[in-house]
């Protein structure tokens, strides 16, 4: 049984992996701030397992951290668009936040158990964009917007205090994630809340940029693989092997919505050009899919059922 910390488990791919450990019976203490984007509603849920605990807390301003095997930080501000609009909170959370955390396991007390090891997410936009191929885990950081700047400095932070001082580490770079209890400021969710609210969907630069998906399952999965691996002070990206422009995703949602994609570019805005847009991301995650990982989530399949759940539940779209 592992004995595991999560922090930003009330978001979206933390409540995933949260219920994850939980169903494998590994013990769990998870914590949260509770910002816009948490999914408090799936507290109660999760609160229903005996090998669950949580504590209502920023990750600046934990003091301890209790003994685990990992410390599995997954608390960040991660919508771009924000970050273009005011980047403080994504300089506090994605750089103060982990520095905080890699202080409070640098100096935990080794004379119990040893130290955790920070399982740490980042972003496969820490890479840049890249117009063909893939990248690899050791190629050069590239961030082009405030979010994947933060998060590619909180990477450095770690690689340093590892080299530093000698704290142990996993840092997973995912593609695109998706899936049920999604923040609606994301590109699915917020697709199918503007088609409620009889609105168009503004896809920036035409919605030629390019993203692979991931589905939020397939990376929790990921995240057990690598434990279980007993890998550690590595790096590794994370795909769903599934690439497609993003205007092709707003047609598979409105077809989904109204049951046919005849006219759907009626429902659509193409005008909007976003500061600082990639126009592709890719990953090679031979590395991952090496330990026996590989993607179980079919994108085709799974977006109807994303569909349908927010159309049935419009209380996500908060």
């Amino acid at each position: 049984m592992k004995i595991i910390l999560i922090t930003g488990c009330l978001g979206f791919i933390g409540s995933h992996l949260t219920k994850k450990c939980l169903d494998m019976g590994w013990k769990v203490l998870g914590i949260d701030k509770k910002t816009y984007a948490a999914n408090t509603s799936f507290l109660d849920e999760l609160e229903n397992y005996d090998n669950f605990s949580f504590k209502h807390i920023d990750i600046c301003d934990l003091k301890s951290i209790p003994n685990c095997d990992y410390v599995i930080n997954t608390a960040a501000e991660t919508h771009v668009g924000n970050s273009i609009l005011d980047s403080r909170d994504f300089l506090k959370s994605n750089i103060e936040g982990v520095k905080n955390l890699l202080e409070l396991i640098r100096n935990k007390p080794s004379n119990i158990c040893t130290k955790p090891i920070l399982f740490h997410f980042s972003t496969d936009e820490v890479y840049g964009d890249i117009v063909e191929g893939a990248h690899k885990e050791d190629d050069l950081l590239k961030p082009s917007n405030p979010y994947s700047a933060s998060k590619a400095a909180g990477d450095m932070l770690i690689e340093a205090w590892a080299r530093t001082y000698g704290v142990e580490y996993i840092i997973l770079r995912p593609t695109n994630n998706y899936g049920i209890r999604q923040h609606a400021e994301k590109l699915i969710p917020l697709s199918i809340k503007l088609l409620d609210w009889n609105r168009e969907i503004r896809l920036h630069n035409g919605g030629t940029p390019f993203r692979n998906w991931l589905h939020a399952e397939d990376t929790a999965n990921a995240v057990i693989k690598i434990i279980e691996s007993n890998r550690k002070n590595e790096i590794f990206n994370v795909a769903g092997s599934f690439e497609q422009q993003n205007k092709e995703t707003a047609r598979k949602i409105i077809k989904h919505y109204h049951g046919t994609d005849n006219d759907w570019t009626d429902y659509v805005n193409l005008d909007h050009i976003r500061p600082g847009q990639d126009v592709r991301y890719s990953l090679d995650d031979s590395k991952l899919r090496s330990l026996g990982w590989k993607p179980e989530k079919v994108f085709d399949i799974e977006i109807e059922k994303i569909v349908k759940f927010y159309k049935n539940n419009s209380r996500w779209f908060t």
